[in-house]
């Protein structure tokens, strides 16, 4: 059994996919090649946003996305300490400092109600993560950081497809970021990301950035660096896109037979807010004695993952330079309690109900 299925995936769409290769390479472009543009245009009607600026991957897209709005040193930018490096990674890359809020116990996602206190003279941007498959809770995060004049990148590389009150992620807020990391719910087959706004002016500078800061050839008004998503992964992303309607359905209804299954298991399953769509870019449980579960199921033969063991708070990086933070309890008791299933388009219900019963085993017997 297989944690995630590229493999399902590609046998799916092989000619598809073959065919949006075999172009490039008989056109040659393979840097800013036309699938560039096409996928950009194509992506940005997805999420009902004006701009998409296709980058090399979904961390160049928030280090980008800063760079644009002026983030840099001497700056705060406040985000959660419940994700992947690259978060607040980008942060420092900015020169800026992060500054950690905490979680909702519910969803794992940047709680608003925390965002005020954490606020100040030097606040630049914020960044929450919608986490696990969908998105933070935007709209509340939107109006803490329009009372104070800051702008919101929402860090959306595990919930691109999923909706918001009606509307997509990577829509709602001043920027929004993305991955296409081959394990992502659209993945490519390599790096890749994209930045999404409705403002034209980030829109030029972030092209801009991507290119080493150029406007035109040889002119640079800007530090920029090398981000610019290959033409050969945007051909990928293309033929991709075709079935991820129905896969970003797929995954909704794993995700619902898991919670289904697991219901009486003596785990907690995901929460989903009833204005939000999960794109299940995991699908995690947690469990009050984790490492027992762990082992149990790898004897069983189900591969799991932890998303995420150490809070970045926690990280020799930002741990020794003492950045400020809020209280952390929901991360800190939540990083060591969660641990996520199989989970793709593809997966059986055969599959489903043997990872369910070793589960309920696990659970029970741990």
């Amino acid at each position: 059994m297989n944690f995630i299925d590229l493999q399902g995936q590609y046998r799916r769409i092989e000619d598809q996919v073959n065919s949006r290769i075999r172009a490039v390479l008989e056109h040659g472009r393979y840097v800013n090649g036309p699938e560039l543009a096409e996928l950009e245009q194509r992506l940005a009607e997805y999420t009902g946003t004006t701009y998409c600026v296709g980058v090399s991957s979904g961390t160049d897209a928030l280090l980008i996305a800063l760079m644009a709005l002026g983030v840099g040193a001497g700056d705060e930018v406040i985000t959660t300490p419940f994700t992947f490096i690259a978060t607040g990674e980008t942060i420092l890359l900015a020169g800026a400092e992060p500054v950690f809020v905490d979680i909702d116990p519910r969803t794992y996602n940047l709680d608003p109600d925390k965002l005020e206190e954490a606020i100040s003279d030097k606040t630049k941007a914020i960044m929450p993560v919608s986490l696990y498959g969908q998105c933070a809770d935007m709209d509340a995060i939107n109006g803490v950081a329009r009372r104070h004049g800051i702008p919101v990148i929402e860090d959306g590389a595990q919930s691109f497809g999923a909706l918001y009150k009606e509307r997509r992620s990577c829509s709602l807020s001043t920027i929004g970021c993305t991955s296409f990391f081959p394990s992502k719910p659209l993945g490519a087959y390599g790096d890749g990301g994209a930045c999404f706004t409705d403002d034209e002016g980030l829109a030029k500078s972030m092209r801009e950035i991507r290119e080493h800061g150029q406007d035109r050839r040889y002119h640079h008004p800007r530090l920029g660096l090398n981000g610019r998503l290959d033409t050969i992964q945007a051909a990928v992303l293309l033929a991709k896109l075709d079935l991820f309607d129905d896969e970003v359905a797929a995954r909704a209804r794993v995700g619902d037979r898991y919670s289904r299954l697991l219901a009486d298991a003596g785990c907690v399953t995901p929460f989903i807010e009833l204005y939000n769509t999960s794109v299940y870019a995991q699908y995690t449980l947690q469990v009050s004695n984790r490492d027992a579960v762990l082992a149990r199921l790898a004897d069983a033969g189900i591969p799991t993952a932890v998303h995420y063991p150490v809070p970045l708070s926690r990280q020799p990086v930002f741990l020794a330079a003492g950045f400020r933070s809020i209280d952390l309890s929901v991360a800190e008791r939540l990083s060591d309690r969660v641990f996520s299933l199989p989970m793709h388009p593809y997966l059986s219900e055969e599959d489903q109900d043997k990872v369910a019963a070793a589960v309920i085993a696990a659970v029970a017997e741990s």
